[in-house]
């Protein structure tokens, strides 16, 4: 299902707007470009704040220059606990300024590592917006995806929210499988875009992807420039799949 657009030529991006703590996705408007940080250092949500806010600064940008963030959590949350950790987290957002009413521009993915997971929610990188270099313009679509699983919206129970609902045999990992892939596709098209402009593809499962992975992702273009596998969970108890994607032209490591 396609997803309305909401554009900000102010703030020089376009988003597809979600559930409050998150955008389903967002992409720069012609004449900007998205930047990605990779924390080498995993730093603490406060911590990872308050650095997000001098690098924007040192760079004379807006907090508003804040557009994605992926997180790392120690283990997947209840849906009481999930909303509460997100109500935090959009407070942060809020008193920056980044909200529109109950919209929130900003994509997102929060994951859960399997093997040594933080001790706390951690950043793990960050974006950014900014103007384009008219000397160098931009030749690649520039946008981030935020994380999307096997679930689907209006019903409340988790049971019939989540596809497949723990059935891990290779039939309910298909069909997880399956609808997170339509789901990534649907936040690409809304926008515009499609697997074809993804510079990276990420899945994360403790469970098997691989009986998957070349009839469901590569056959349906998720696959061109390969993908990385996380073994992570999703935020989430009981969701077993999750993806996101971005095409981004620039990356860079920081260790804080």
């Amino acid at each position: 299902m396609p997803y309305d657009v909401i554009t900000r030529a102010d703030r020089g991006y376009r988003y597809l707007p979600s559930v409050f703590q998150y955008s389903a996705g967002i992409q720069a408007l012609d004449g900007f470009i998205i930047r990605r940080i990779n924390f080498a250092r995993w730093m603490p949500m406060v911590e990872g704040f308050d650095y997000i806010s001098a690098f924007l600064t040192s760079r004379s940008l807006p907090l508003t220059a804040f557009v994605a963030c992926e997180l790392r959590s120690q283990l997947p949350f209840s849906p009481d606990g999930f909303k509460a950790f997100n109500t935090i987290y959009a407070d942060v957002l809020r008193k920056w300024g980044i909200f529109e009413g109950d919209n929130n521009p900003i994509a997102r993915s929060n994951v859960c590592p399997e093997i040594d997971p933080p001790k706390e929610s951690v950043f793990y990188s960050f974006s950014y917006i900014e103007p384009n270099d008219a000397t160098t313009p931009r030749s690649h679509p520039s946008f981030v995806i935020s994380g999307g699983a096997e679930t689907i919206s209006g019903p409340e129970k988790p049971e019939d929210r989540i596809v497949a609902y723990r059935d891990l045999s290779k039939d309910g990992m298909k069909r997880k499988v399956v609808r997170t892939f339509e789901e990534m596709s649907d936040r690409l098209a809304s926008l515009g875009l499609t697997w074809s402009d993804t510079t990276a593809v990420q899945a994360y499962t403790v469970f098997d992807l691989y009986p998957h992975f070349l009839p469901i992702v590569a056959a349906g273009g998720g696959a061109r420039n390969g993908l990385t596998w996380y073994p992570c969970r999703p935020p989430v108890r009981d969701v077993d799949f999750e993806m996101d994607c971005r095409g981004l032209e620039t990356q860079t490591l920081v260790t804080p």
